[in-house]
């Protein structure tokens, strides 16, 4: 399945039935009078978050969608059926936005989330409701009030606990593939990865977490440059993120600053987040090349810098398990 993680479409909600003129004309009952009877409501347009879904494919090849209309009224005092409401499940994770992109109409950030987006309009009044001491026949009745009509944007931000980020060919596809049964695409030229890639990793029996993988970032990204930022929304929710960085590229500390100045360009709040940061490709240096390139990523990032191959699998198990404490002492500090 094709991923996609934006979408636009148009909604329109039913409008509501409307009222009538009716009078009761009946043999051998003696008091007729009005009973005209009032137009039923009309749909909703209602969102649900669902957990079995993980893209918005779907909306790009259905992109309109409208509530029916509510029932009209009837005589004998009949109240108009109810149009039913038109529910749209999207995927965990999912905002939507109004059609300027920026201004946050739901977020959907747990499975079972409901909201009504645009409610169906009231039915009419039939003349039963206008009849009074004073207006013994009323022939009134009224249309129904219409729905709601607009475009939204859905934008869908996945929902993992760690993001691993770096530039292209760091290996971050590659550590996903050893870490957890993810199968991503794994070259030797950069930006392999096009789309965001979830993998969950056991580091115990009980124990586990999921990584989301997404594509490389290159100087600029903020500005267009490569695939761009966008796929950084889906790393935006993560509680750590993992910053890989290839060791084998020669001034590992010029890589890592530009990807940190992308993720402040992009967003302080995700600049901010927990980082750990791991030297890759350690089978790809010597020793002494290995030892000198971690020690100048630490001093330039004032952290700890852990070596690892995730070819070789040396240092995966420390990593992850780094990892998952890292994990614990976040959802520590939010219980708190």
């Amino acid at each position: 399945m094709k991923f996609l993680d934006q979408a636009k479409i148009h909604l329109r909600s039913g409008d509501g039935g409307d009222g009538v003129v009716a009078f009761r004309r009946e043999r051998y009952i003696e008091f007729g009078g009005p009973d005209g009877g009032n137009g039923g409501k009309g749909g909703d347009i209602v969102f649900e978050a669902v957990a079995n879904l993980n893209t918005l494919i779907d909306f790009r090849y259905t992109q309109h969608f409208r509530a029916r209309k509510g029932g009209n009224g009837a005589g004998s005092d009949r109240t108009g059926a109810g149009a039913p409401d038109v529910v749209i499940k999207v995927p965990v994770g999912t905002q939507i936005l109004d059609d300027d992109q920026e201004t946050l109409l739901a977020d959907l950030d747990r499975p079972g989330k409901r909201i009504v987006l645009l409610r169906g309009g009231d039915g009419g009044f039939g003349n039963a409701h206008f009849k009074s001491s004073t207006n013994r026949a009323p022939r009134r009745a009224d249309k129904g009030w219409p729905g709601e009509e607009r475009s939204v944007w859905l934008r869908l931000k996945l929902i993992a606990d760690v993001g691993l980020v770096g530039l292209p060919n760091a290996g971050k596809s590659t550590f996903l593939s050893v870490v957890s049964a993810a199968r991503p695409k794994i070259a030797d030229y950069p930006f392999t990865t096009l789309h965001p890639q979830l993998g969950v990793v056991r580091p115990s029996a009980t124990q586990e977490f999921v990584v989301a993988d997404i594509p490389g970032l290159i100087e600029g990204a903020h500005e267009g440059a490569g695939l761009g930022d966008r796929f950084l929304g889906h790393v935006e929710r993560c509680a750590v993120l993992l910053h890989l960085v290839d060791g084998a590229a020669g001034d590992v500390v010029e890589a890592w600053r530009t990807v940190r100045r992308e993720l402040e360009a992009y967003d302080a709040g995700l600049a901010a987040k927990p980082e750990i940061i791991g030297l890759n490709k350690a089978d790809a240096m010597t020793p002494r090349q290995a030892s000198a390139r971690r020690a100048a990523l630490q001093r330039a990032s004032g952290r700890p810098v852990y070596l690892l191959s995730g070819a070789t699998r040396q240092g995966v198990d420390e990593i992850v398990g780094v990892l998952q404490a890292a994990l614990t002492d976040s959802k520590r500090d939010r219980a708190a």
